[in-house]
């Protein structure tokens, strides 16, 4: 008998080329196979606090201009699936961070919304830089070079499927 444990299965769902349901040839799903849980429990424990500063960080997000919340979430669901799976459900089931969460875990995908607020906050950020640092130009390409390169990929990132 095969467990969940065994690599070709799924969720335990028997879905892999190796079933033993007869439903070889059935390839698995699209998705980044989840993070293991950490083993140690001192890792566990450091995973841990790390999930619950960077959602700490993206609760602040939701009230400081400029400092995103989504990404903060995205940071901290892997720490959660390594440390506990009971708060990577509750952040991936949560009514208002789940949507773009799992638009990124699953699809890889950005939503239009999201990619204009990640573009003009780049913009403004580079521009209040500009403004308030008045850098040298030995300062100022780079970081407009690496905001350039950032928002490109941002943009090239598809759009979630309904």
């Amino acid at each position: 008998m095969r467990t969940s444990s065994d690599p070709d299965i799924i969720d335990g769902a028997g879905v892999g080329p190796a079933s033993e349901n007869g439903a070889s040839g059935v390839s698995p799903p699209a998705v980044s196979p989840a993070p293991k849980l950490a083993r140690s429990r001192i890792s566990r424990s450091a995973w841990f606090v790390a999930g619950w500063v960077l959602v700490g960080i993206g609760v602040i997000g939701i009230f400081v201009p400029l400092l995103p919340t989504t990404d903060f979430m995205l940071l901290a669901l892997p720490c959660f699936a390594r440390s506990s799976p009971r708060f990577e459900a509750w952040l991936i089931n949560h009514p208002r961070f789940a949507p773009p969460l799992r638009a990124w875990r699953d699809q890889r995908a950005v939503s239009r919304h999201a990619k204009r607020a990640a573009v003009f906050g780049m913009s403004l950020g580079f521009g209040l830089f500009m403004l308030l640092a008045k850098p040298h130009a030995i300062v100022a390409i780079p970081v407009a070079l690496v905001l350039i390169a950032a928002a490109a990929w941002v943009l090239s990132r598809p759009a979630p499927r309904a």
